[in-house]
């Protein structure tokens, strides 16, 4: 009989240490989810500054002569006219007209080489 209660209490006591286990993963996992959103606002928060800051030194309302931020802001154009270029590409692709029919008209206004 001896060993039912044993038995049991070795249970029991697993049982306690799965649950010990548990509530420190669950606390571990809501301090990084925490920790997660935190670092994401500390990344808008410098995101936004750099910007504020970009602004200011291409408007010289700010004079830093620093040849890191130099080559940012440099970058940063680079990086804008590329976007734009590609953006007015796509727009290109996007709203191109779609094929013509050349078998029916040979001799029409978009085909000046065959005139």
């Amino acid at each position: 009989m001896q060993r039912q209660p044993h038995w049991r209490s070795k249970f029991n006591e697993i049982v306690q240490v799965c649950t010990d286990e548990l509530k420190k993963t669950t606390e571990i996992g809501k301090k990084m989810l925490n920790a997660s959103k935190t670092n994401s606002s500390l990344h808008e928060a410098y995101e936004e500054l750099g910007v504020l800051v970009a602004k200011a030194i291409e408007k010289k309302q700010l004079d830093w002569d620093n040849p890191r931020a130099l080559e940012l802001i440099s970058k940063i154009k680079r990086c804008q006219t590329n976007l734009h270029d590609i953006e007015t590409e796509v727009n290109k692709i996007k709203f191109a007209p779609g094929p013509v029919d050349i078998s029916k008209n040979h001799n029409s206004k978009e085909h000046p080489k065959d005139q």
